[in-house]
């Protein structure tokens, strides 16, 4: 497949990259030659000011692609039979009526977030601060919705090219934010449970219960590690990574000592069925040293290169934090998601390289998106488990409607069933037995 382009910028053929490679999954060549474009029996897409070719889809340019300077953006967001688009363009024998490639980098470059805007206590982007919250697209995965628009139209004209189909997928992750409530929680905090418990809430049952679990006569509530695995024997074929947090004690980081051998185990017990990454802590938010000294942490326990990170409670700032990560040897990152809102932040929901609009250069990150996390729907929106499913549901439905993946994020604690979380854990096994059927369908 040839691609024709005036003139080729980095940001141009990154976005080519994102449409083609990660989302349609076809090998493509550009040329900036209009007269080789014109020979070519594979020239299928045309990408500029004006159409070049007499077959060719023609996508108009506006300048964003052109330009190398970050800069205040008029996306003007507009939507066109049933799909919301920004950038629109004009004239006459007009393939599409926006330009889907400059669409495509606002949403994926996060170019949003390079921008002025408010952040919240934890320093973070907000949703609602986002173009497809405020426009009402954030449920949607746009960007895959454009890339599928464009595959549509080449195989009109030409129907000989093949776009190998990416298929539904699901990627459910686990966040290890504590990994036990009562157990190894060392000398202080656990007198400091006990005397919170019996003096402060005046709950002799939970004192009880806590003095059982440190003695070994009853389970710890949020060890569900066996109920996660068991799960994910059930649904085999997806996918599962869980994200260590092996922070040193304070306000927002509250696991495990990483020095406790029972929890080193667990880890190591976890690695042997699913993937492991680095749960980067509250405290390290662009802290190299500290990101460095955790990733080192992890490696030493499970005795392997620590390529994957999710950053505690979200903390993410743009391009900090990915520069930060990428200095720690870190090579994909799985935090882009909004803690407040479901939804799909950059517009995607499959994985896609970090670019870095500073230096104006793809970096040598892989950006695994997520668009859902639990504690989202029950803690910012307070709903039950059967409104909770209704969301997954719709979420998921979207993304099979382009074949993309759904990320989704879920805690061990969270699937104890006590403490609140009654019902959850028929959520979890109702999203695992719905995207099995997803898999089925055409």
């Amino acid at each position: 497949m040839l691609i024709y382009v005036p003139k080729l910028t980095n940001r141009l053929g990154y976005t080519l990259n994102v449409i083609f490679h990660n989302v349609l999954h076809v090998d493509f060549e550009i040329t900036t030659d209009a007269e080789t474009f014109a020979q070519r029996d594979d020239a299928v897409l045309c990408y500029g000011p004006q159409r070049e070719g007499d077959r060719a889809v023609w996508v108009k340019s506006c300048d964003l692609l052109f330009q190398t300077t970050i800069e205040e953006q008029e996306p003007h967001p507009f939507v066109s039979d049933g799909v919301h688009a920004l950038f629109p363009v004009y004239g006459r024998d007009l393939d599409f009526p926006f330009d889907l490639l400059a669409a495509t980098f606002y949403m994926v470059s996060r170019y949003e977030e390079y921008l002025p805007h408010h952040t919240d206590m934890h320093g973070r982007f907000v949703a609602r601060e986002s173009i497809a919250y405020q426009e009402g697209f954030l449920r949607t995965p746009v960007v895959d919705q454009w890339a599928r628009m464009i595959e549509r139209k080449i195989n009109e004209r030409f129907p000989d090219t093949h776009f190998q189909r990416h298929r539904y997928d699901l990627l459910t992750t686990i966040d290890i934010d504590a990994a036990y409530c009562y157990k190894h929680k060392g000398a202080f905090r656990t007198m400091a449970g006990f005397v919170r418990d019996l003096f402060l809430r005046r709950d002799t049952a939970e004192v009880r219960r806590r003095w059982r679990v440190i003695t070994r006569r009853e389970d710890d509530p949020y060890d569900t590690f066996d109920y996660i695995l068991d799960q994910k024997e059930r649904h085999p074929g997806n996918p599962m990574v869980f994200f260590v947090l092996l922070a040193d004690y304070g306000m927002f980081d509250k696991n495990i000592s990483y020095h406790n051998d029972e929890f080193c185990q667990l880890i190591k017990h976890l690695g042997d069925y699913a993937k492991i990454g680095l749960h980067t802590s509250y405290a390290s938010f662009n802290n190299p040293d500290l990101v460095e000294t955790e990733t080192q942490r992890l490696a030493d326990i499970t005795h392997r290169n620590i390529v994957r990170n999710r950053s505690h409670f979200l903390r993410l700032q743009l391009p900090e934090t990915y520069r930060t990560l990428l200095h720690a040897g870190i090579r994909h990152d799985y935090t882009m998601g909004y803690a407040e809102e479901p939804g799909f932040r950059a517009g995607i929901s499959v994985q896609f390289p970090f670019y870095n609009l500073e230096r104006d250069s793809e970096m040598p990150l892989t950006i695994h998106p997520f668009s859902l996390m639990e504690g989202t729907l029950k803690r910012y929106h307070n709903m039950q488990p059967e409104e909770a499913w209704e969301v997954y549901k719709e979420l998921m439905d979207n993304v099979k409607a382009v074949d993309g993946t759904f990320c989704c994020i879920w805690h061990n604690e969270n699937l104890c069933d006590d403490f609140g979380w009654q019902g959850w854990r028929q959520v979890f096994e109702q999203m695992l037995d719905y995207s099995d059927e997803l898999k089925t369908r055409n």
